[in-house]
């Protein structure tokens, strides 16, 4: 597995927000979006390849019971069933982060899915033909309905527009049409888009007048407000 960073933090995002948390996070993207926070996980992805055995001990080192494996996008990554399998059967509990467009069956403990909106997609001149390929793959609703019926889940939404939220609702009306449990309300999150404390504050004080009228779930991105946009925070 080409994994980028391995630390303990707290958690900033969606349900867990607050929990102490080793975070695994790995490297490649089938995704380029415009406002990625992580870019040497996408953009330029960076990192050294370790075996399930090496991530297991660097875990291992670290006190947080929670484990976090994130990215990039993280089901990608084949192993990634015999990584999450060995976690918990260690008595971790696991969190995978997930954009939502890659089908892989395993066991976690929370899918945490957050489906990019178009405002996601970059610059039309962005090279490779990455704005095509972005737009080809960003909403895979097939496979966001297996991912929900894979465990507890959450649903992450980053928005900072009307036309963000409306889209946002709208998909998941669509999902919530084919799913006969629905979509349950209070893992549905709206959160602020926002790479810096400032832009990320401004966008947050609108958000929150947002949810409060439309009955909405604020999810803050605390660890940008809490360490900056830094990595392995």
């Amino acid at each position: 597995m080409r994994i980028s960073e391995i630390y303990a933090s707290l958690q900033g995002e969606g349900l867990l927000s607050g929990t102490p948390s080793t975070f695994v996070r790995t490297s490649g993207c089938n995704l380029r979006c415009r406002w990625c926070d992580t870019p040497f996980t996408s953009w330029t992805p960076t990192g050294d390849e370790r075996t399930v055995e090496e991530i297991l001990r660097s875990v291992a080192s670290l006190p947080p019971r929670h484990v976090v494996i994130t990215g990039g996008e993280p089901l990608l990554v084949a192993d990634l069933v015999d990584l999450c399998r060995r976690l918990r059967a260690g008595g971790h509990h696991v969190t995978i982060e997930t954009a939502g467009t890659v089908p892989l069956e395993t066991p976690v403990d929370l899918m945490s899915i957050s489906p990019k909106l178009a405002s996601s997609a970059p610059d039309p001149e962005t090279p490779s033909n990455w704005r095509q390929r972005h737009e080809a793959t960003r909403r895979r609703d097939e496979i966001i309905l297996g991912l929900l019926e894979q465990g507890p889940y959450q649903l992450k939404f980053v928005v900072e527009t009307d036309a963000d939220i409306e889209e946002a609702l709208g998909w998941v009306a669509d999902l919530a049409q084919r799913r006969p449990s629905g979509i349950d309300p209070a893992r549905l999150l709206f959160m602020p888009q926002g790479r810096t404390p400032e832009e990320l504050g401004r966008t947050t004080a609108w958000l929150a007048g947002e949810c409060i009228r439309r009955g909405l779930v604020l999810a803050g991105r605390h660890q940008i407000t809490w360490f900056g946009n830094t990595r392995g925070t």
